[in-house]
């Protein structure tokens, strides 16, 4: 599971929160003559470009480089795929943008063509930001600004070699076919559909074809064993599709030999060099298990991966990489591609590391009924890691914590590994101050001040009780499926809600107080105040007029901030209030808000464990869907005045090896500012896709 930057409460309101920057680490011998590092690169859109630094790079072994110079190329070798996973015309449609963009340049100047080149501009960069066509968050597709005519014409000037064109295709051709694909927005309007009578012929990503949503549940009622207790991650690496009508519905597998071949194979060369520097045998099974399973295919040897990837906690250097979060699939069974390449931050990892020892004390002492509590919490290991380089679903637009694998039995069995990405959350911190959006949201003075001295650590203990607590905590009853088989669409939101409700009911205890990780219970309340202002006001500000919430994360926070308004409306435990013609939340009894994110637990804990679709689905369709019109109009208002981005992502920073008579001695650290040229620079160099596959 990851948790995104939206919850982190900085990324979210902007607010000024008391940090100490990172000392800028450059390539360069002598820092000194460096200028400030710059956080913010531009704004366009909806989005906002960040930079982020890597602190404690130079003080790495040359072989500990040489490792991450191995998993940066294998993370970035795999961007192909995740774009073709999101919408099937993807590369084709980001090839051309790639073809035509110096020509658009070039029109910049052009008085009589610079404001369509402009248009222009912003939608090529919205699909890199996206990775396709669709929004990355709301998964809506987006459409250009520029007319037809002017994406007609540019296409008409580019080299015809450069474009592409499928075998015979004239260009011409192309245009008419290329056109609707990128500017009809009826046209595979959605890439993740959640709601209506068919999820699968609905959305338009690319892990089905000609298949219905029953021909699916059909097609894994027979292969799944309820009572299998170590169950595989059925279709998690394969496409589901039937060539005609009568045809019947196959599998089509990812792994070297087959779908996604060319890049995968790619993946593998970079894993097997990677693997010849490993710092540990743990971490070098772990590798060799996983280029295992890319060769194959065969998610029983994803598991044991997985399994070995737990064991490895010598290793300062660390990756995520392979087919991993199930949120681009209405119905949780595929996986997008992503990657994430870090090394441990030894001194902030003491903070979550004091959490995850105590992982079966929180257990013990869960509000959720004993029968749904693990008896024995086994193998948690947490960490603030440095991220070098993220790859596929997770860049540019990164988490901010991470809790894997996500495979329930082998979480239970053998632990997992739970991070807060550090330098991620810092760079977040630093481009949010002083936006202005706390102070036109929070109720009170004395919350802004809260949230000004305690903003920063609530919103990391948060992460790090989510993560290392939430996703770790609970099990399912004896023979009940896996929560996306039982709880199928809901089972995203729901359990990151249980994850989140984890953290919130936790974070007033004396115990975080004792364990030093917190200085008082003030921080818990910044965090009851961040929390629900989100859920219930702010993140309004990621939608459309007239929309519902449909992302998993979003209905999460709204169906507890929701939740607990309605139930604790008598006491008037939270209010909805006004004030100088403006809406506000207000909270009257932190300690009974406390006692409500218990028992919402203690029933989303319940509805997991029993396999509960019906009260699940009730949960989600009362309190997470649905929004207020004339309070989303009057927050849209409000928060336009203020000329913030709602989303922001980040350019990677860029590793560049040292040779030496034909090896690697050293790998350099280099900060990249141009979003652009980094897209069209890895659009060169990880083209390892054709444009259908």
């Amino acid at each position: 599971m990851i948790l995104p930057a939206a919850l982190l409460f900085g990324a979210i309101t902007g607010q000024a929160q008391t940090m100490v920057p990172a000392k800028p680490v450059a390539p360069a011998a002598s820092q000194s003559k460096e200028p400030p590092f710059k956080i913010i690169s531009e704004q366009f859109a909806d989005l906002r470009m960040l930079r982020y630094q890597v602190p404690g790079f130079e003080a790495l072994s040359s072989k500990q480089k040489e490792l991450l110079y191995y998993l940066y190329e294998a993370a970035l070798s795999g961007r192909d795929i995740n774009y073709d996973q999101n919408y099937k015309h993807n590369l084709r449609v980001r090839r051309t943008l790639e073809a035509v963009w110096d020509a658009n340049q070039t029109n910049l100047s052009v008085p009589a063509q610079a404001e369509q080149a402009k248009k222009f501009n912003v939608y090529a960069k919205r699909v890199w930001f996206s990775n396709g066509i669709h929004h990355h968050y709301s998964t809506k597709k987006f459409v250009p600004e520029c007319s037809p005519a002017y994406f007609a014409e540019l296409v008409r000037k580019a080299e015809e070699k450069a474009l592409p064109l499928l075998q015979g295709e004239s260009v011409e051709k192309f245009i008419k076919t290329m056109t609707p694909i990128v500017f009809d927005p009826i046209l595979d309007a959605k890439r993740v559909v959640q709601e209506g009578k068919d999820l699968i012929t609905a959305s338009a990503n690319n892990f089905y074809e000609g298949v219905t949503q029953a021909d699916v549940e059909n097609f894994y009622a027979k292969k799944i064993d309820k009572n299998d207790p170590q169950p595989i991650s059925y279709g998690l690496n394969s496409k589901l599709e039937r060539a005609t009508p009568s045809s019947p519905v196959v599998e089509r597998v990812w792994h070297t030999k087959g779908m996604y071949g060319p890049a995968i194979n790619q993946i593998v060369y970079w894993l097997g060099k990677a693997v010849d520097v490993a710092e540990t045998v743990e971490q070098k099974k772990a590798l060799g298990e996983l280029i295992l399973f890319y060769s194959q295919g065969d998610l029983k040897m994803w598991d044991q991966y997985n399994i070995s990837w737990v064991k490895d906690t010598r290793s300062r250097v660390d990756v995520v990489n392979g087919f991993i979060e199930v949120y681009g699939d209405p119905l949780g069974y595929r996986a997008n591609y992503e990657s994430v390449v870090s090394f441990k931050d030894l001194v902030a990892s003491e903070r979550i590391a004091a959490l995850a020892k105590e992982a079966q004390w929180f257990e013990d002492n869960s509000p959720i009924k004993p029968e749904h509590k693990k008896k024995n919490v086994v193998g948690i290991t947490a960490k603030v890691i440095t991220t070098v380089v993220e790859a596929g679903s997770t860049a540019p637009s990164t988490p901010i914590g991470i809790n894997l694998p996500n495979s329930e039995w082998i979480r239970k069995e053998h632990g997992s590994k739970s991070v807060s990405l550090g330098n991620i959350v810092e760079a977040y911190d630093l481009a949010s101050a002083g936006s202005g959006m706390l102070e036109e949201f929070a109720f009170s003075k004395a919350e802004v001040a809260r949230a000004k001295a305690h903003g920063a650590l609530a919103g990391k203990l948060h992460t790090d009780m989510h993560e290392v607590i939430g996703h770790a905590s609970g099990q399912l009853n004896a023979g009940v499926g896996t929560p996306k088989q039982t709880l199928k669409e809901n089972a995203s939101a729901l359990e990151e809600a249980r994850a989140d409700l984890v953290a919130l009911y936790f974070l007033p205890d004396a115990k975080l107080q004792q364990l030093g990780v917190t200085p008082s219970a003030d921080v818990a309340k910044a965090e009851y105040d961040s929390y629900l202002r989100n859920g219930l006001i702010t993140q309004l500000t990621r939608l459309t007029l007239g929309d519902n919430v449909e992302e998993a994360h979003m209905r999460n926070r709204q169906l507890v901030a929701k939740w607990v308004l309605a139930k604790g409306q008598k006491e008037k435990v939270v209010e909805m209030v006004k004030q100088n013609g403006k809406t506000y939340v207000r909270i009257n009894n932190y300690d009974k808000l406390r006692g409500l994110f218990g028992q919402l637990l203690r029933e989303i804990q319940r509805i997991s464990s029993e396999g509960d679709y019906a009260a699940g689905r009730k949960l989600i369709e009362t309190y997470a869907v649905k929004v207020d019109p004339v309070l989303h109009k009057e927050v849209l208002a409000r928060y336009a005045k203020l000329n913030i981005a709602p989303y922001q992502g980040f350019i990677q920073p860029r590793l560049v090896p040292v040779e030496r008579d034909g090896r690697i001695y050293d790998v350099k650290l280099e900060y990249p500012n141009d979003f652009a040229q980094q897209m069209l620079e890895y659009g060169r160099k990880y083209k390892t896709l054709p444009d259908y596959n």
